[in-house]
């Protein structure tokens, strides 16, 4: 499979992936044609050693993992963690306002998103809702909307005229709800739009009792650049890392000859803080390895010898040097796009990676013919963070921060390498041989 074609099939998932339920959904999918075997947390687990397994958690996490042919007290786990979540809306449980006959949705901001890139962008709705079925059970089920359905019109520069000089700045209560619809004056708002809600779902309204939806730009992932050398999509942050760690365990090689067990971690709530029930900071992980431990051995300290032998990769998405706004980085520590994954290192711990970890990464690029680069942020500027610190302290697994170079990091609206995203498959496929 070429570079572009790897990007083709990233582009496909993330555009079939528009909320963390519906990317847990399309992973499943997939690795459903590789023989993984769902199990569910209320089970017993049996395991087979060169078996093929996932689990999902609140159906926005999930842990997919080949059994090695060494129990993991003698060769470890070999995890790649990354996260489904990405920045931005999500819509109130009462959102639905109306002033002048113009329906809103009242929305709170999830993350750290580049409000302003959501202005004058074909929006629309996707997550899941809870609902009682026929036999009057509590059921959940995804939801999408496919059409333009939302819009941010931006305020006419005649009526702001120093938005060029000041940039655009959105109130985040007042200025942020989204335009719906155009009602009749006989319409109610909010039957209005769980009519909209009965009619994506085949739900009846009167049955739906709550939901999660998360705002997405309906807009589709592209290539660009005079020699298609880049691609732009929503979700880049982080479902190029999801992608990558799913795609190197499904390599046959990988499938069919491992030793150790390999674990590929994918959390929802990361941009949030990871502290939830299926956040990195929750039990989700630890739950599992310690479950596949008791399916292989009876001997409790088995589990702890497994971490001591075990790596965590979290990767997560890096910053790309800018050349319009050069002050904004490091100058010894300028990262580019298509130039190889990058070692993510911070004093401050906001990244997991220390000397050895890096030094293990590093080996693993040059065994695979892959260059890399390091990246340090600005002191005089805070740092963002990962799931590395979190799920490695929790663990007590050695871990290294590492991640593709990107532009515009929590836009609506992100760029990043083709050659990249080729390299990150090939330098985690290692990761699971070596």
């Amino acid at each position: 499979m070429s570079d572009k074609q790897r990007v083709q099939h990233l582009l496909d998932f993330i555009d079939e992936s528009p909320s963390p339920w519906h990317a847990v959904a399309s992973i499943e999918t997939i690795i459903k044609t590789f023989g993984f075997a769902r199990l569910e947390e209320a089970a017993r687990w049996t395991l087979q050693a060169g078996g093929r397994y996932y689990v999902v958690r609140d159906d926005s996490s999930i842990v997919l993992f080949v059994v090695g042919a060494k129990a993991p007290a003698e060769s470890g786990f070999k995890i790649v963690g990354a996260h489904t979540d990405s920045p931005g809306f999500r819509i109130r449980p009462n959102g639905v306002t109306v002033s002048d006959n113009l329906v809103r949705l009242g929305v709170e901001i999830y993350g750290g998103p580049i409000l302003a890139t959501f202005t004058d962008r074909d929006l629309s709705l996707a997550g899941r809702v809870s609902y009682l079925d026929s036999q009057g059970q509590l059921a959940h089920q995804t939801v999408r909307f496919d059409q333009s359905l939302l819009r941010l019109p931006n305020l006419a520069i005649h009526m702001n005229r120093g938005v060029n000089e000041d940039g655009l700045k959105l109130h985040k209560q007042n200025e942020l709800p989204l335009l719906l619809a155009q009602l009749t004056n006989d319409q109610l708002p909010h039957a209005y739009f769980m009519a909209l809600l009965e009619q994506a779902t085949g739900i009846a309204a009167s049955a739906i009792l709550s939901w999660d939806l998360a705002v997405y730009d309906t807009q589709k992932g592209v290539f660009w650049g005079a020699n298609q050398e880049f691609y732009a999509d929503s979700q880049i942050d982080n479902l190029a890392s999801c992608h990558a760690g799913f795609q190197a365990l499904l390599d046959d090689a990988v499938l069919n000859h491992a030793e150790s067990t390999l674990v590929c971690a994918f959390f929802d709530h990361e941009e949030i803080g990871s502290v939830s029930h299926v956040g990195a900071a929750g039990s989700f992980l630890a739950d599992v390895l310690q479950r596949i431990n008791i399916a292989i051995s009876s001997d409790r300290e088995d589990a702890v010898r497994a971490h001591a032998h075990s790596f965590l990769i979290s990767a997560d998405m890096a910053h790309a040097y800018h050349p319009n706004f050069p002050l904004a980085y490091d100058a010894d520590h300028k990262v580019f796009v298509n130039k190889g994954p990058v070692i993510k290192t911070n004093a401050g711990r906001r990244y997991s990676s220390e000397s050895i970890s890096a030094a293990h990464f590093i080996q693993w690029c040059d065994q695979a013919g892959v260059p890399y680069q390091r990246y340090s942020h600005r002191s005089d500027l805070p740092c963002g963070s990962t799931i590395g610190p979190i799920a490695s302290a929790k663990l007590g697994i050695r871990s290294v921060d590492v991640g593709c170079p990107m532009w515009a990091m929590h836009s609506v609206r992100e760029s990043a390498g083709v050659q990249d995203h080729a390299y990150m498959i090939r330098v985690l496929k290692q990761f699971f041989l070596n």
